[in-house]
């Protein structure tokens, strides 16, 4: 495996411990309640992480794709860093954000299909990019309307900052909750 493939999938391994070990703080029972108006559950938010992986999944599929057609070389690039203004808005909790309603949770997921359904996410993740294990992902961009400009590394990196946030707000449930 390419070492930048490695790096960008141990931050995606770190941010699933923090999300597994914040989803434990919470009594199981609790997990399907919101825990005010206008708020997800633990269950809801495990399906919302979901639906935005397997997005950025296919996005990322999609652009490789279409770099694969015009014949992308071989990985010769450093892998830029993850830039830190978005790094400080994952990390700031203070300023709430709002989903587009394609990834709003659709609810009706029990804990345990909850969780599945983000390891099913994380597989296909895996796959996608491991599929292109050795090629130029430094070169395979994508223009996002949020985040700005990203490659293919920056792009896994998102999806893992995600997860840290949201890992953030379970642990903010669990303490309401206890």
């Amino acid at each position: 495996m390419h070492p930048h493939i490695a790096a960008v999938f141990k931050q995606l391994e770190d941010a699933r411990a923090k999300l597994r070990a914040s989803v434990d703080a919470v009594p199981t029972n609790l997990r399907s309640r919101r825990p005010g108006d206008e708020r997800w559950s633990v269950d809801e938010i495990l399906e919302h992480l979901s639906l935005v992986e397997q997005r950025f999944a296919a996005l990322i599929a999609m652009r490789i794709a279409e770099a694969r057609e015009v014949g992308l070389g071989a990985e010769q690039e450093t892998r830029d860093p993850f830039p830190q203004a978005l790094r400080r808005m994952f990390d700031d909790r203070a300023n709430r954000r709002s989903a587009p309603e394609a990834v709003h949770p659709k609810g009706g997921l029990d804990h345990a299909a909850a969780w599945a359904a983000v390891e099913r996410s994380r597989a296909l993740m895996r796959d996608t990019v491991s599929g292109a294990d050795g090629l130029a992902l430094s070169r395979v961009v994508h223009s996002h309307p949020v985040f700005g400009t990203l490659n293919v590394y920056q792009l896994v990196e998102l999806v893992a900052n995600h997860e840290v946030r949201h890992s953030k707000q379970i642990a903010g449930i669990a303490e309401q909750f206890i």
